[in-house]
């Protein structure tokens, strides 16, 4: 319990924490009018052909909208993954949650940590972890922009953390 006395210090203290999702355009609201309108248009185009004698078309427009919401689905679904960058003093954590929860959890010692970013401009460019023979590329989902917006400010980081300690082995 805090008292005035004796006032709580956090003893390792957060330089920087960034928490990176996948950016999805469309939302809910756009994901549903979105279908309506495949649907509504799926549904007067299958009818059309219908009345003029070609019925199995009705039915593979009902695939074709059936497709486009599977699609959607699995494309949200693999937004729901995250990753966690978090620096302190004595080690940088990433953490990696997948679309489907499993957790995984990474550590490097931040004095030895290098940060590097291929291609910054290119849409595959990686952000990648360096040390000890050890490589973690972070941030695969972002566009380049974030990227290298990410890879500046955790060097910035870095380098902060690394100006007021010591190297650990």
């Amino acid at each position: 319990m805090e008292t005035p006395e004796t006032p709580h210090t956090d003893p390792d203290p957060t330089i920087f924490d960034a928490v990176l999702h996948p950016h999805r355009s469309l939302g809910r609201t756009g994901f549903l009018v979105l279908m309506a309108c495949v649907s509504l248009v799926g549904f007067a185009t299958g009818i059309a052909f219908m009345l003029i004698g070609a019925w199995p078309v009705f039915g593979f427009m009902g695939l074709d909208i059936a497709l486009i919401y599977l699609a959607f689905r699995l494309n949200y679904r693999s937004g729901r993954q995250m990753e966690r960058v978090r620096l302190t003093m004595d080690r940088l954590e990433i953490e990696r949650i997948s679309a489907s929860g499993r957790i995984m959890r990474w550590s490097f010692q931040p004095y030895w940590v290098r940060v590097e970013l291929n291609e910054p401009e290119e849409h595959h460019s990686r952000l990648t972890l360096r040390s000890h023979g050890r490589e973690l590329t972070v941030g695969s989902f972002l566009t380049p922009t974030e990227r290298e917006t990410l890879f500046t400010a955790l060097n910035t980081a870095l380098d902060r953390c690394r100006a007021t300690t010591q190297p650990a082995s």
